[in-house]
């Protein structure tokens, strides 16, 4: 299966860059449709029509077929349309800290981190500069763009927009946060997050299929999909592995994240106010195991 990055058409994306960036004067990219002018104002995404990044670099700390040899070139987006109330990010998600830059200014970030050897280009939180960031990509494939593009999401998104990303997204690495509504409602605001996030991570299944590698381990297309185990919701994660299974198959990769510590306005909200457990997280995994769901990544066990 040859890499979406050797067929883009840049026609077509200069097309879809130009419908979508339409849709930020009456923005309903993602699910809040908060229909404003991203011209004139900002809605929860808090980013106006212009571009802002915390950081970009070479990342080795994602997972094995991201990061590879020569690291994951990684570009952070400040601005977040899910704003969840433990993000480990927060300065950059909900205090929107970082710097504006022109679509040749991100166009060249691209094109500086695949000279430095970057495996892929690795968008996080991008769903809210969707148009912003295709109109750069057309600017940086005349320049000689060549690698993969990673879509590393809070899986908040709609399938209609998603279907836009179809040949231009090789690798989506969707974070599939809650099935349970009350939980995603109370950390994220988000009460209907799993009706969108199991639609829009199905047609990124459609798109690219499950993970492909090269010989060296190192992504080339397919999905891979997050699942941060959360203190005290031990079935919430059992429901996210179970529909996963059954809707994606048993070969669907999985990375199930056992980082979660209180952060940001968690620190007073339990259970959330606390790490998980080594018993929380092991008792997860296993049962990931038991329904079959062993390709993917773990991380450390917490103590």
């Amino acid at each position: 299966m040859r890499p979406l990055y050797l067929e883009r058409n840049l026609k077509e994306i200069e097309e879809k860059a130009e419908k979508l960036y339409k849709r930020l004067f009456n923005c309903d990219l993602c699910p809040r449709n908060c229909r404003i002018d991203r011209s004139k104002n900002v809605g929860i995404c808090k980013t106006g029509i212009d571009v802002r990044i915390a950081s970009f670099n070479l990342h080795f700390g994602e997972e094995p077929p991201i990061t590879g040899y020569n690291g994951s070139g990684t570009i952070f987006f400040s601005g977040c349309n899910l704003l969840c109330l433990f993000c480990q990010n927060y300065p950059i998600s909900h205090l929107n800290s970082g710097n504006i830059y022109s679509f040749e200014e991100l166009a060249e970030i691209m094109i500086k981190l695949q000279n430095e050897g970057a495996h892929n280009i690795n968008l996080v939180t991008p769903t809210h500069v969707l148009p912003q960031f295709l109109i750069s990509l057309v600017i940086a494939i005349k320049k000689g763009l060549k690698i993969p593009i990673v879509w590393n999401s809070s899986g908040y998104e709609k399938k209609e927009v998603i279907e836009e990303l179809d040949g231009i997204v090789d690798i989506y690495m969707p974070d599939f946060k809650y099935c349970d509504e009350d939980l995603s409602f109370k950390l994220s605001g988000a009460k209907d997050y799993f009706y969108w996030a199991k639609e829009a991570i199905g047609e990124m299944v459609r798109q690219v299929g499950n993970l492909v590698m090269d010989e060296d381990g190192v992504a080339l297309r397919g999905v891979l999909i997050r699942h941060l185990v959360l203190p005290g919701n031990v079935s919430n994660s059992k429901k996210v592995l179970k529909f996963i299974r059954d809707n994606f198959g048993k070969d669907v990769y999985l990375s199930l994240m056992s980082q979660y510590h209180p952060a940001y306005k968690t620190v007073n909200i339990p259970p959330f106010d606390r790490f998980i457990t080594r018993s929380e997280y092991e008792e997860v995994l296993n049962y990931a195991v038991e329904i079959g769901l062993t390709n993917g990544y773990r991380q450390g066990v917490p103590l």
